[in-house]
């Protein structure tokens, strides 16, 4: 194979197939073979949960319909990686759970169900916190996930194996699931661009839920073009998922058509005070982006909106504590093949991951919601918080909110939560936001190149135009994306 597909994008993937460089088969082979050395061997970063047994198959597949009817879009014959809780007709979709081990869906999840659809190869399943429940990507069903420029620390989460898998080259790029950081912290701890779109760009239908009210599926990828290559192909409406109506007239041809090498010029950008911290690396690292945009003709405004101080959002906002019983309720009435009957049997299972066990006994005890004045208080704090940032934005004519994703280091493997994030104001507005890589800390012995940061860039529900503008004119001026040295 001549072609050298470590780093390349989506469209550069493409753009070789097309010109008869490289071959679906010797790509998919290509990434086989990363995880199988990294993966498995060298480092053990385990991000991958199942690999895909049809994945040379339908890469043969691929490439003979390529020759007979054509490409079918720009993610024909590319392998991408899905996070293990979204359902999959052709693999187990385990929520990296033992109590899920055996859990095989007769149908894919509406997003991959696209990605199929579009000629995607759906190479393997990759690693999460169980159940999506905490953010260091870890369960009982094949343990921690590590992070390839440090592995002494964790991969962020719950996204965890996906972002470690996109990372480390062992696919072109991967989809992951967002209730409150999940997307956007292993973006941020492995030096990649996390899109959390707006709540109904992309279907829920066929994932294994935490909150109707934040949960959203969202794209991990090596570069912001591919993310916006993805979002192309899995928006779209579900009757499944009745929330996806509202996407209906928001909905751009492509969005790579805002993929503007100057699209932070004449951006106007609030940065939020109460959002940056004291970790005086990473605020070196804001300081200098925040300097980079200055000078290519964004306008910074510094603001303090006390509402949306993190730990007052998880007191007034957070809600997947009152929705998370009713929607694996759900999720197991429609399960067919599926060894666990209801949400009571988890959580009186006595195998689930031990951070996560006392959460969800308590979730178990959780009725009829609707009915229960802190859960109505904390929608109704939604719906403050919500006007408050449009109201925000508009006094302050802003394209965008930014700060850091999280505010320190991410955690090291082993600690009990990750602490610093900030991801909860999109994931409670329900608003688009990215994270794109904005450098590293300093050096030291388990960070050859130092440890990943990431900038996140929040915009109006359904303004990802705008978004996709920010995040990529700050990506071609950043240039911060590196190639961990745990797998060369």
């Amino acid at each position: 194979m001549k072609f050298q597909a470590l780093e390349k994008s989506i469209l550069e993937l493409q753009k070789a197939m097309e010109q008869n460089e490289i071959t679906s088969l010797e790509l998919t082979k290509f990434y086989l073979d990363r995880i199988e050395s990294y993966d498995k061997k060298g480092p053990k970063l385990n991000s991958i949960v199942t690999i895909n047994s049809r994945a040379i198959d339908d890469a043969i597949r691929l490439d003979a319909d390529r020759k007979t009817k054509g490409k079918y879009s720009n993610l024909h014959g590319i392998p991408i990686v899905v996070k293990d809780n979204c359902n999959t007709f052709d693999m187990p979709t385990t929520a990296s759970s033992v109590l899920l081990a055996e859990n095989r869906p007769s149908a894919d999840a509406f997003i991959v169900d696209k990605l199929r659809a579009a000629g995607a190869v759906i190479l393997a399943k990759t690693n999460l916190s169980e159940f999506a429940c905490h953010g260091f990507t870890d369960g009982t069903l094949i343990g921690q996930t590590l992070n390839p420029y440090d592995l002494t620390r964790t991969p962020g989460g719950s996204s965890g194996g996906t972002g470690t898998a996109v990372a480390a080259n062992f696919a072109a790029g991967g989809l992951g699931t967002d209730t409150v950081n999940s997307v956007r912290s292993p973006a941020s701890a492995s030096n990649l661009v996390g899109f959390r779109p707006s709540t109904g760009l992309l279907s829920r239908g066929g994932i294994i839920p935490v909150s109707e009210t934040q949960d959203t599926a969202g794209t991990l990828t090596r570069s912001v073009s591919d993310a916006a290559v993805l979002l192309d192909i899995c928006a779209g409406f579900d009757p499944e998922d009745k929330v996806s109506a509202e996407q209906i007239g928001h909905v751009p041809t492509s969005y790579t058509a805002f993929l503007k090498p100057d699209g932070l010029r004449n951006k106007r950008l609030g940065l939020l005070l109460n959002s940056l911290g004291n970790d005086i690396e990473v605020r070196e690292i804001m300081d200098a982006s925040i300097k980079l945009m200055r000078e290519n003709g964004a306008e910074i405004v510094t603001i303090d909106v006390p509402e949306f101080e993190m730990s007052r959002l998880g007191n007034d906002c957070d809600v997947q504590y009152f929705e998370f019983k009713e929607q694996m309720d759900k999720y197991f009435t429609k399960a067919v093949n599926c060894p666990v009957p209801n949400f009571q049997f988890l959580a009186d299972s006595g195998k689930l991951y031990p951070s996560i066990a006392e959460f969800i006994k308590k979730c178990a005890k959780i009725i009829n919601p609707s009915d229960m004045e802190d859960y109505k208080n904390k929608l109704l704090n939604i719906r403050r918080n919500r006007t408050i940032a449009y109201y925000v934005m508009a006094k302050y004519k802003l394209d965008a909110f930014i700060y850091p994703h999280q505010n320190i280091l991410v955690q090291l493997v082993g600690l009990k939560s990750q602490q610093g994030r900030n991801g909860m104001l999109a994931s409670t507005l329900g608003f688009p936001a990215v994270t794109v890589p904005a450098g590293f800390s300093r050096q030291t012995a388990d960070a050859p190149i130092g440890v990943p940061v990431g900038i996140e860039f929040m915009a109006r529900r359904w303004d990802e135009p705008t978004l996709f503008e920010i995040a990529y004119g700050f990506e071609q001026l950043s240039r911060s994306r590196r190639l961990p040295p745990k797998t060369p």
